[in-house]
């Protein structure tokens, strides 16, 4: 098995993009095949500086790691088809030589002009098509030697003929069966007045010479399948099986997820933050909004593909074996933030501490909050990673560590307040110095027997203990939060709430 995944470089990776790679991935990786990254740039007026190195950038942060391509090399180099441009004329011209395509010398105008006339005659969007081409200035209209004339004088571009009253018929991993007239279909032009090659005439080049076995591509390229599927009939090339994913729909199913939901709605759409090197615009990605790799691949194997059983979250090495085209949805998939967080939360769960500590140290430092070794960073994320979704809200669930609480509190938290605990506050500190380690287990311990010897039921000592202490009543556990504040911190806090006269 050989796959590719071939993007343009007009900007930044759209997260269906990755989705797109991702099963490509999987399937390569199933079945021992090649993974191949394939850069489309033959409309180089939408080229936009920087968009390769950030897809390669943001493949390689989700683990979508390739074969071949144009930072790797390979058998089948260059990578870039810009870089491949000398090979696509030959192909194009040959095709003429059959008698499957043919030169057109129409200028802009004349197009335009063709458009209005035909309009005018009532046809609904004019195409270049057996209808309009024999009142074109092309190789089929047009004398020999005029065209000879014509091709040495003239800039000229090749177009493919699309045959009349013909049933294009494909099958589809996903879909079964597809069939399009070519009624439907217009002359594409495959080589431009440039010498580039449009998508259509270098996709299918490359795909044959790179020996891809298998298509899986968006489903919007559907339309462009039976085009391409006349083009392996012409050359007489072995057609390589399709498949057309799904699309990733906005969360109210109205249509495609686009960049301008993503800003409505709160969410990103890129899987790394993005710079527009045009505008400047800043558009935040998944990485940078505390999100696990593992976790938006996670996700996105999800959107379009059910998996044969229950199981929600996966590992790339547990998705790898599991993933088939036959379980891949033909309806488009919703796209659901929450769920997408939840999955991140259960990622976050199951990564070692040791390797969450450098992925929350940047957002602590970022916040220029006091200075914490690994050890005690450690500690904050193994206490407060049960509440987080996502990295930042790590540090927000450990807000007590670096902010004092405030009062008075809320008049809704002051009531919460135990009396007894109050007055009797003082007795309740001389028990807590007398740990033998001021550790976790030895803090539950003392304040049961506390509580017991108070009279005072344990979740009232909790409670209040935790307002006066993170000025919240909901949060990490208590005993571990006296364990990191450490006995000063815990004492200071206590004794301010009178100090200050403060719980009224």
């Amino acid at each position: 098995m050989v796959v590719r995944f071939a993007p343009s470089p007009t900007g930044p990776l759209h997260i269906g993009g990755v989705r797109t790679a991702l099963y490509n991935y999987l399937l390569a990786r199933q079945h021992g095949g090649r993974f191949i990254l394939r850069i489309e740039d033959t409309d180089q007026t939408r080229y936009v500086p920087g968009a390769e190195a950030y897809i390669i950038e943001a493949l390689s942060w989700c683990g979508i790691h390739f074969d071949e391509g144009p930072h790797l090399g390979g058998p089948n180099a260059p990578y870039r088809q810009s870089e491949r441009k000398s090979l696509y004329a030959q192909y194009a011209h040959q095709l003429v030589e059959k008698g499957w395509a043919y030169y057109a010398f129409d200028t802009e105008e004349e197009l335009e002009e063709m458009r209005r006339r035909f309009e005018a005659a009532g046809m609904v969007a004019p195409q270049y098509n057996a209808i309009t081409r024999p009142y074109m200035k092309n190789s089929l209209t047009l004398p020999p030697a005029e065209v000879q004339e014509r091709l040495r004088t003239q800039p000229y571009v090749i177009r493919f003929l699309i045959p009349r009253n013909r049933e294009v018929r494909f099958y589809d991993e996903i879909r079964g069966w597809v069939s399009f007239h070519s009624r439907e279909l217009d002359d594409k032009v495959l080589l431009k007045s440039d010498g580039m090659p449009t998508y259509h005439l270098a996709n299918v080049v490359d795909d044959h010479l790179m020996g891809v076995t298998h298509v899986i591509r968006g489903e919007e390229w559907l339309p462009s399948t039976p085009l391409h599927v006349l083009l392996y009939e012409a050359f007489g090339w072995d057609m390589p099986k399709f498949a057309h994913l799904p699309l990733l729909l906005r969360p109210d199913g109205g249509g495609k997820l686009s960049k301008r939901d993503g800003d409505r709605l709160g969410f990103p759409v890129f899987p790394l933050t993005w710079r527009d090197p045009a505008s400047g615009e800043v558009s935040l990605g998944y990485r940078e909004r505390g999100f696990l790799p593992e976790a938006v691949v996670n996700y996105l194997a999800l959107l379009g593909w059910h998996p044969s059983t229950d199981q929600e979250v996966f590992t790339m090495e547990e998705l790898t074996p599991q993933f088939s085209l036959a379980r891949v949805s033909k309806a488009g998939a919703r796209f659901d933030y929450e769920k997408a967080r939840w999955i991140n939360q259960q990622h976050l769960r199951r990564r070692p501490l040791a390797e969450l500590v450098p992925l929350v140290r940047p957002v602590w430092e970022q916040r220029n909050l006091p200075p914490v070794n690994d050890d005690t960073l450690s500690q904050l994320i193994a206490i407060a990673r049960e509440r987080a979704t996502l990295v930042p809200e790590i540090v927000d669930a450990v807000r007590f560590y670096y902010e004092e609480p405030t009062f008075p509190l809320p008049e809704s938290l002051s009531q919460k307040l135990n009396p007894t605990v109050l007055q009797q506050l003082p007795s309740l500190l001389e028990a807590l110095e007398r740990l033998p380690a001021w550790e976790a287990s030895h803090i539950e311990e003392a304040l049961k027997a506390w509580a017991k010897t108070a009279g005072v039921g344990l979740g009232k000592v909790l409670l209040t203990l935790r307002l006066l202490l993170t000025a919240e009543d909901a949060g990490p556990p208590l005993y571990a939060i006296l364990a990191l504040l450490g006995p000063d911190r815990t004492r200071q806090r206590l004794l301010r709430t009178f100090e200050h006269g403060l719980l009224h």
